[in-house]
């Protein structure tokens, strides 16, 4: 990948961030209803379009 830019590694921070799992209390609250994100993204799969 080479040197990152601040921008770039903010970009996959993001992703990183927003690939987690619906926290318990969520599931719980909605009565299962909200399982699992919708955004939810696999490393190998879905590539992320980020550009330099």
């Amino acid at each position: 990948m080479g040197i990152k830019t601040p921008k770039k590694k903010a970009r996959l921070a993001k992703a990183m961030k927003s690939n987690r799992r619906v926290p318990i209390f969520v599931i719980a609250k909605t009565n299962r209803k909200v399982r699992y994100p919708t955004r939810s993204r696999n490393w190998r799969h879905n590539r992320l379009q980020i550009k330099d």
